[in-house]
């Protein structure tokens, strides 16, 4: 008679490794010591995962890095743009609200002079700008709310300017923020604090109510191509010349969407052998959320790095999935 496998041990192996990728910190709750009690709540919280991107299908945010300013005539460029020329209103790191052309300026002078001088133009980004944005249908307000906890975690000791634009199809916050922070240190985000970063946008959503999830493209089986902020300007204006391709492709794609398949797999194969019906009708969904992400590419040459520890796969259709 097979084993039953170890269900929690095989969700925390690889589900860790589909949500929560690479060695991050993320600011939440610390992560306990796996002993049997700990597994549990790990195993849980990956169920929870697994259940909003495969069956509720969550809303997922997007957490952008725009572009920055490298002196201080782009950055009070940006600050025209994003407060429609003084006629939105900004807030600041300290949750003071300003609103007006000479408000604008004013707040140019003070990152100017605000640390080291910002000349008009430099060499170095002086700023970064950020997009914090959530799908059509989402509460504008809440967005803002879950904007402005997301920058005091994550941007503290910055100064920072934040403005929500609401009447465009998807709600979103605009954040700009100074490089350098009060103590000297100089603001450099890689992927891997971006990902972070939607992380914690998506946790101050929850914490509102609002469904939202930051699953990789990879585990969701998605890969698309978001365009630059500058290009969607340049489509609306009739001035886009030549349009990127809207997904990417090579080795590195491919290897990333074999290695999430893996995952889905193992996760699939343990969830399917559990006692509880629940967790078998999960594996039920995994299956059918397997077949669609990957009806749009042909995963058999990504498949060359999975190896042969994922022999027996999971059946698409089960009499409990019928139900």
């Amino acid at each position: 008679m097979a084993q039953t496998p170890n269900i929690d041990g095989v969700l925390v192996q690889w589900g860790d490794r589909l949500f929560y990728p690479g060695n991050r910190v993320v600011k939440v709750k610390p992560q306990p010591r796996l002993d049997s009690g700990a597994i549990r709540q790990r195993a849980t919280a990956i169920r929870q995962r697994i259940e909003a991107t495969v069956v509720r299908r969550a809303p997922q945010v997007m957490v952008k890095v725009t572009g920055g300013g490298r002196g201080m005539q782009a950055i009070a460029a940006h600050f025209r743009y994003i407060s429609k020329n003084g006629r939105l209103d900004i807030e600041n790191e300290q949750g003071e609200t300003v609103r007006g052309k000479g408000a604008v300026h004013e707040l140019a002078d003070d990152w100017r002079f605000g640390g080291s001088l910002i000349d008009d133009v430099g060499y170095r980004r002086e700023a970064f700008n950020i997009m914090l944005s959530m799908p059509r249908g989402t509460d504008p307000l809440i967005v803002q709310k879950a904007a402005r906890e997301f920058a005091q975690t994550e941007l503290a000791d910055h100064k920072y300017v934040m403005v929500l634009h609401d009447h465009q199809a998807n709600p979103h916050v605009h954040i700009s923020v100074r490089a350098e922070s009060r103590y000297g240190r100089r603001l450099n985000p890689r992927k891997a604090d971006l990902q972070r970063w939607r992380e914690t946008f998506a946790e101050k959503l929850r914490g509102y109510g609002v469904e939202a999830e930051a699953t990789r493209q990879a585990t969701r089986g998605r890969n698309v191509r978001h365009p630059d902020l500058w290009r969607l300007k340049a489509k609306e204006d009739g001035r886009l010349r030549k349009a990127r391709p809207t997904s990417s492709s090579g080795d590195k794609t491919r290897t990333s969407r074999a290695e999430a398949l893996k995952g889905w797999l193992h996760i699939g194969q343990a969830l399917a052998k559990s006692p509880d019906a629940r967790d078998v009708r999960l594996a039920g969904s995994i299956a059918l959320f397997i077949q669609e992400a990957t009806s749009s590419w042909n995963p058999q040459k990504g498949m060359q790095v999975i190896g042969k520890d994922t022999q027996r796969p999971i059946p698409l259709v089960s009499p409990q999935i019928r139900r």
